[in-house]
């Protein structure tokens, strides 16, 4: 039986997960997004694994949800239904809340859930020929479970028009918009995410894990007494760690943090 997701590591620390279900244009089931969130959680607490990149086989990076499915679970007991949305919100979640850096290379249409995985990442490169849409209120659904993924990354007002309207953006207008970071030619694109996610690497693990954790703690607050104590006391405390000693010292030695050998 083929593998629904491959794995591979390109370059130490490195880690591509594919989306492989081509023949479906990598919809979210069941055992995908039951794959792919195990997957997630084994590399976040993987000490080798320094960047997880998601990718994916065929010509689109992800259809979204599988129609099919959503059908027959729409028709079912809502225990099973409300299971099943909240595997891809767990899914989500994990990708957000990993203290590894996350790359998104978006080679194709990504579409609905499929968004949503690519905003969940940290950073999302696409290929010219890559796509976005939110065709949920076309279904007569809501693009609920991806909502506060995409929101944050494109903004609310924006928002608001292609949730509605349910419109295909191209890669260039996606990048304006913030879904991504960058277009690229699809033939570079392998090579550029290998490239980010190389730069990436060059940060201390936990420090990286520790930048993860301060988007959320200044997300949507404005600057005030009580945050900046917060944000003092944290960097004074990560100043003390053995990853800050090292990293100082080896900038001021001039030579490779330890992290990096």
């Amino acid at each position: 039986m083929e593998q629904n997701l491959l794995e591979s590591e390109p370059l130490p620390g490195i880690v591509q997960l594919t989306l492989n279900r081509p023949q479906a244009r990598n919809a979210l089931d069941m055992d995908l997004i039951t794959t792919l969130s195990a997957a997630i959680a084994r590399h976040s607490v993987r000490a080798a694994t320094r960047v997880i990149v998601i990718r994916a086989s065929g010509t689109a990076f992800c259809a979204g949800a599988d129609l099919n499915a959503m059908r027959a679970l729409g028709q079912g007991p809502l225990d099973l239904n409300i299971a099943d949305a909240e595997r891809l919100a767990t899914l989500l979640l994990a990708l957000r809340r990993s203290p590894k850096p996350t790359v998104a290379v978006v080679q194709g249409p990504a579409f609905g859930g499929g968004a949503g995985l690519v905003s969940a990442c940290d950073v999302a490169i696409g290929a010219e020929a890559a796509l976005f849409c939110f065709p949920e209120v076309r279904l007569g659904i809501v693009p609920a479970i991806v909502a506060p993924y995409v929101i944050a990354a494109m903004g609310l007002r924006q928002a608001r028009r292609y949730f509605l309207s349910g419109e295909t953006l191209g890669a260039e207008r996606a990048c304006a918009l913030g879904l991504l970071h960058a277009v690229v030619p699809g033939a570079q694109l392998d090579d550029e995410a290998l490239r980010i996610a190389g730069e990436l690497a060059t940060g201390g693990p936990e420090a990286l894990a520790n930048a993860k954790e301060l988007f959320d703690a200044v997300a949507g607050r404005h600057p005030d007494e009580t945050l900046g104590h917060a944000l003092a006391a944290r960097l004074a405390t990560l100043r003390a760690s053995a990853e800050a000693q090292e990293g100082l010292t080896a900038r001021l030695a001039r030579r490779t943090p330890g992290w990096m050998r």
